[in-house]
């Protein structure tokens, strides 16, 4: 008797790739890369002292000061504030690409850095807080010892709670004095 191979479907349609929500970029820069005059200190410092504004960016964003030194010692595309701005970029999720971001500081560093200081500038303002729970008042002194009614001269310190496993040594004591 002869086994006849059996026929696979084929597959007209590939899975696709799956992209979570945490992956899309649906955010976009706050303001344009020719919008340098909209913040005029910003301006001015990227103007007047460029290599300081990115040291001042690496750190803010936290990052080694030193990063952008990088743009001194490569000849073509400032790495430093390549770096920079595609991690700036995707921590904040805003569209873009690589490519794009390469083009950026090559052609315009002083705009992008510019850029990328107000976009700190507007994402690190300090916080409005609104329906925060009162802070529970806190007991400033240290704890002090205390002292087992029948025995004085045994002190008790007090434990914290789950730090042990067993009752605590105190116990065991009181039962081998009695």
């Amino acid at each position: 008797m002869a086994v006849q191979p059996q026929l696979m479907p084929v597959v007209n349609i590939q899975p696709g790739r799956f992209r979570s929500p945490a992956d899309l970029k649906t955010e976009v820069w706050s303001s344009s890369i020719c919008d340098c005059c909209d913040d005029m200190k910003i301006c001015c410092f990227g103007f007047w002292c460029p290599c300081c504004l990115i040291c001042q960016i690496s750190t803010d964003f936290g990052e080694c000061f030193c990063l952008p030194l990088l743009d001194f010692f490569t000849n073509c595309v400032p790495a430093g504030s390549l770096a920079l701005l595609s991690t700036m970029r995707e921590r904040y999720r805003i569209q873009g690409t690589i490519c794009n971001d390469c083009l950026l500081v090559t052609c315009c560093t002083p705009c992008a850095r510019c850029q990328m200081a107000r976009e700190l500038k507007l994402r690190q303002r300090t916080l409005l807080l609104v329906n925060v729970p009162s802070s529970v008042q806190t007991n400033m002194h240290p704890p002090q010892a205390f002292s087992h009614p029948s025995h004085p001269s045994m002190p008790l310190h007090p434990m914290p709670v789950g730090l042990y496993t067993s009752a605590p040594q105190y116990s065991q004591h009181k039962q081998e004095i009695n």
